[in-house]
């Protein structure tokens, strides 16, 4: 038997660092205490649920018993299934009758969904970490190679999946972060993206754990919240990881300063491409914004260099350069690689990436071929080997028989200040077959017409990408991860063709 712990080997090397903070309780716990807190519920699972084997899952927010549960869990031989409570009571029994857990801690203002079996409040779980361990390791630990790990998409287009995740994936994910964003001992990193996402669990958390840094534990994101950590010198905040439009919202909030945000070694922004005019906007201001790409099923995989304003600002719009770990190709439909500059579906391949989907042997089969994985996103590689996600490829359109990636649309209409976000999808129409429509939202304090946008994407787009229709709205549906939920919005445009508004 063969696992990596990386709270042990810190807890031996430097019992003193400071590895977790839960900034809502304000506790703190050093490796030397997270090691124990650890090896007492690794136990406890072990010794009152026999967990050998088996699911235990959460339906909570944020908070640091997750994390120990989590890596408690690996210790237990048990495989860890966090859950998105933001979803619909019937979405989340249907994850609950899917994964089956023997165990499920819930917030205490939350009532468990049918069928989770034997379940307790998560806040009795620190009751359990603080009784006390007696340092023998636990009989069963969950090997290197085996599935320690479930995380459910977001489901930005159906039945979420449930990703397999190995200790070994982690491990080589949570590496892949460490080298390209420059973590270390000294790192302290902010986590308010949700810990039933890979940012938030894989990318922020075990990455700075494995390095030896410290981890701070918000409960969510709150702008204002998080603007005062990231600016706050007692935390000393170095990482922070977002979605782009959780970034944009910073960047509109009151009392914004980029040179108090001119310190961080890096933010990184992922789960959907960032505007190249957003991230010049960092850029210029001095905050190393660097866009990078990874997903469940692949753990961390690009990142831009964070180290290099120079190259931020001038490859902005990209997704970066592979990590160490990772084989990436831009292939067409029978997996042949394309030319630097063509337009192909991303395949990855590398120890990160899952063995598959829970319960789900055909759609596996499908997404993972010869070793390689399917990513699904349109993307091209330039001349000096720089990735860029066009966009996810069930969402292009065919306008008039030509490819219309929503995503370079969007790109366009993100340069207007006014604008805070947008999504484009492509509707039916009888003589094109499918022209493109834009959902925007004007940022704060702004209004933005449609002959603003129309016009301006007429000066900067080719005819048969230039939207036809545009709404301007309050809010675009998002999954708990902040993608952009398009079939959502195919829906109600569909409604407002039917209804005439």
């Amino acid at each position: 038997m063969f696992r990596v712990d990386f709270v042990a080997t810190h807890a031996s090397a430097n019992p003193n660092g400071l590895a977790l903070v839960d900034l809502e309780s304000g506790r703190r716990w050093t490796y030397a205490q997270l090691h124990a807190s650890v090896g007492a519920v690794g136990e406890w699972l072990l010794s009152e649920h026999d967990v050998r084997g088996v699911r235990v899952a959460t339906l909570a927010k944020n908070c640091a018993e997750m994390v120990i549960l989590h890596l408690a869990a690996a210790r237990g031989g048990a495989i860890f299934v966090p859950l998105n409570w933001r979803l619909a009571a019937k979405e989340i029994e249907a994850l609950v009758e899917d994964a089956q857990p023997a165990l499920l801690l819930h917030d205490p203002d939350r009532v468990p969904p049918a069928g989770a079996g034997r379940n307790m409040p998560i806040t009795e779980l620190l009751q359990v970490a603080d009784d006390g361990w007696d340092g023998c390791p636990p009989h069963v630990q969950r090997e290197f190679e085996e599935t320690s790990l479930i995380l459910y998409t977001s489901g930005t287009s159906g039945k979420p999946k449930g990703v397999m995740l190995s200790e070994s994936n982690l491990f080589w994910g949570a590496l892949n972060f460490i080298y390209g964003y420059q973590l270390d001992r000294s790192s302290v990193a902010l986590c308010d993206m949700p810990l039933f996402h890979t940012a938030g669990l894989n990318a922020i958390t075990r990455a700075t754990l494995q390095a030896g840094g410290s981890v701070l534990i918000a409960r969510g994101f709150d702008a204002p919240k998080t603007l005062q950590r990231l600016t706050d010198p007692e935390l000393g905040v170095t990482h922070y990881m977002c979605v782009p439009q959780m970034a944009m919202r910073l960047w509109n909030e009151p009392g914004f300063e980029p040179e108090k945000l001119q310190k961080l070694v890096a933010w990184a922004v992922g789960g959907a491409p960032s505007p190249r005019a957003q991230v010049q906007r960092f850029v210029e201001a001095g905050i190393r914004v660097s866009d990078g790409f990874g997903m469940s099923e692949t753990c961390s995989n690009f990142g831009m260099p964070a180290h290099d304003l120079e190259v931020l600002m001038r490859k902005a719009g990209s997704c970066g350069l592979p990590f160490m770990a990772l084989d990436a190709k831009i292939a067409d439909d029978t997996g042949q690689e394309l030319r630097h500059g063509e337009t192909g579906e991303l395949w990855v391949r590398g120890p990160c990436v899952s063995s598959g989907y829970w319960n789900q042997p055909e759609i596996t089969a499908k997404a993972f071929q010869d070793g390689w994985f399917r990513t699904g996103d349109a993307a091209l590689r330039d001349d000096d080997g720089f990735y860029y996600i066009v966009d996810r490829r069930k969402d292009m359109y065919i306008s008039g028989g030509e490819n219309v990636y929503p995503a370079e649309v969007e790109a366009v209409i993100a340069e207007i200040s006014d604008v805070a976000e947008c999504a484009v999808i492509g509707v039916p129409d009888e003589t094109w077959g499918e022209v493109g429509r834009v959902y925007v939202v004007p940022a704060p304090g702004h209004t933005i017409t449609v002959e603003q946008v129309l016009q301006h994407c007429a000066s900067r787009l080719a005819g048969f990408k230039q939207p036809r229709s545009v709404v301007v709205t309050d809010v675009l549906p998002r999954t708990a991860s902040g993608k952009v939920q398009k079939h959502l919005l195919k829906l109600r445009a569909a409604e407002e063709d039917a209804t005439g508004e």
